[in-house]
């Protein structure tokens, strides 16, 4: 099969790999497409260290089943079905699984990241059927390369306890901030701002149903209640670094939630007084569990036409090196790029 193999940071080539095996309660999927992460960008820069040569990367995806290995049948699968599935592999034996926190499972592993899995960027992936999620054949299928990033934003939405009328700010407008406020919507937050530097980010943020803030333009606590006449309930950092964690903890109310999803730095100083002495709490959020993951593909499976506002582009195996080296150098490019890896099969 062909695969993206990261032969050094900064380069990426198609290559010839084996086939991936199908072990027991395994699944085989054909991929259709995978979305480009901005964790694959910062792997394919050298950036984060938690990608290395020689590696296939791939996490955000979508395919149909191919085959099934014994008794992966049991979880209701069958040849040919559209599929995504939850790259997090958790032990489903230790006090966090249990409790549902399967992100904190010490013996988690994550497709795409561990480097001695071959992942989805490539024809075919092998996955264990309990983290495979059927889909409908009646959305389109790229929609499921969504589902990932959607439901790392439905966790952080939730971590930060949004709920109904809540004014929130997103800070951010890049595909998780963009997530985040299809999240916070479906949560049923009455209002979102987002505060993004890029004017084509802010106008598809627009079009997710947000009010869209231009940081340059003044301080953002002040833009801020001048949008929602007081401070914002909770804010969600997309970001991470040092300047949006501290607007973030200005712009929200005494009292509030700052969700910090964004992990632009490895380490942030910020104003221990904004947290302390005006009682904001600064919650953390990471990948997400079990249910979050399928209560963002359930969605996803719904067909909102709002989806295809994601999806900046699609590009082959071929131009996908060109389109990571142009992500990596901000090249404009508003929302998700993904990349069809079924190109070949077609032909």
């Amino acid at each position: 099969m062909k695969a993206l193999e990261l032969k050094d940071f900064h380069q990426l080539v198609v290559v010839d790999r084996d086939e991936p095996m199908v072990g027991p309660g395994d699944v085989l999927i054909d991929v259709v497409a995978t979305g480009i992460c901005g964790s694959d960008i910062h792997g394919y820069t050298g950036e984060n260290g938690r990608r290395v040569p020689g590696q296939v990367m791939g996490h955000e995806t979508v395919g149909r089943i191919a085959a099934l290995g014994a008794g992966a049948d049991a979880y209701g699968l069958a040849v040919g079905q559209p599929v995504t599935f939850n790259p997090l592999i958790s032990c489903n034996a230790c006090e966090a699984c249990d409790a549902g926190q399967q992100q904190h499972c010490p013996e988690r592993t994550v497709i795409g990241v561990n480097p001695s899995i071959v992942s989805a960027f490539a024809e075919q992936v092998s996955v264990p059927a309990q983290n495979v999620v059927a889909l409908s054949a009646e959305t389109p299928i790229v929609y499921g390369a969504l589902i990932e990033p959607l439901a790392v934003a439905f966790h952080a939405v939730r971590r930060a306890r949004i709920g109904a009328g809540q004014k929130v700010l997103v800070i951010g407008g890049g595909p998780i901030g963009q997530s985040v406020i299809l999240a916070a919507i479906q949560e049923g937050a009455g209002r979102v701002l987002v505060s993004e530097m890029d004017p084509a980010r802010r106008a598809l943020c627009q079009r997710l149903g947000a009010q869209a803030l231009d940081p340059a333009a003044g301080p953002l606590d002040e833009q801020v209640r001048a949008a929602f006449g007081t401070l914002s309930d909770t804010t969600v950092d997309a970001v991470g670094i040092k300047p949006t964690i501290a607007g973030a903890l200005e712009a929200t109310k005494f009292g509030g939630v700052v969700s910090l999803v964004g992990m632009g730095s490895p380490e942030l100083a910020f104003n221990a007084y904004r947290v302390s002495t005006e009682e904001r709490e600064i919650v953390g959020s990471f990948c997400y569990n079990n249910q979050d993951f399928r209560d963002a593909a359930a969605w996803v499976d719904q067909g909102s036409p709002v989806l295809a506002e994601l999806i900046s582009r699609e590009v082959s195996m071929d131009d996908a090196d060109a389109a990571f080296a142009g992500l990596a150098s901000a090249d404009g490019t508003a929302g998700k790029v993904l990349v069809r890896l079924d190109s070949a099969r077609n032909n």
